[in-house]
């Protein structure tokens, strides 16, 4: 019996609509890296991606647990000697919150070329409205 490897000219890929109002990031965040990745299928190849596209909706009702809003920091770096920024979740979640989203997921995918091209496929939105009606996505319902 000889093992199943995907090809990525062989991947079927599918388009998935995520409403995050009211969710829990962490637990949003994971089910979602799981499908990026294409851990939901049976042709799974941990080498290969064989994830589908998720678009993520109305990412400024996300839920955060705890003291997040207020304790939590996300940091950037201009570049620059001295130039590091900070923001509080709070903050980050009323000016960008798509970031928010794609931080927590990308804190779940591989940190290489394979994550990467991974991360090209979650679109986020901060409303409930999107581009990709002619992609013909699925609801998806996440299961907690």
């Amino acid at each position: 019996m000889k093992t199943y490897v995907a090809n990525p000219q062989n991947v079927e890929r599918k388009w998935y609509v995520v409403d995050a109002e009211g969710q829990t990031l962490g637990r949003l965040a994971t089910q979602v890296a799981s499908i990026l990745k294409g851990k939901h299928k049976p042709t799974y190849t941990p080498h290969v991606d064989t994830g589908d596209h998720v678009i993520i909706i109305n990412a400024e009702k996300i839920h955060l647990t705890g003291n997040k809003l207020q304790n939590k920091k996300y940091y950037r770096h201009s570049g620059y000697v001295g130039g590091i920024k900070s923001n509080t979740a709070g903050e980050l979640l009323n000016r960008h919150p798509e970031r928010v989203i794609r931080s927590a997921v990308w804190g779940m995918i591989p940190h290489n070329r394979l994550g990467r091209q991974m991360i090209k496929k979650l679109k986020v939105y901060a409303g409930a409205e999107h581009p990709h009606q002619a992609q013909q996505p699925e609801m998806l319902e996440l299961k907690f």
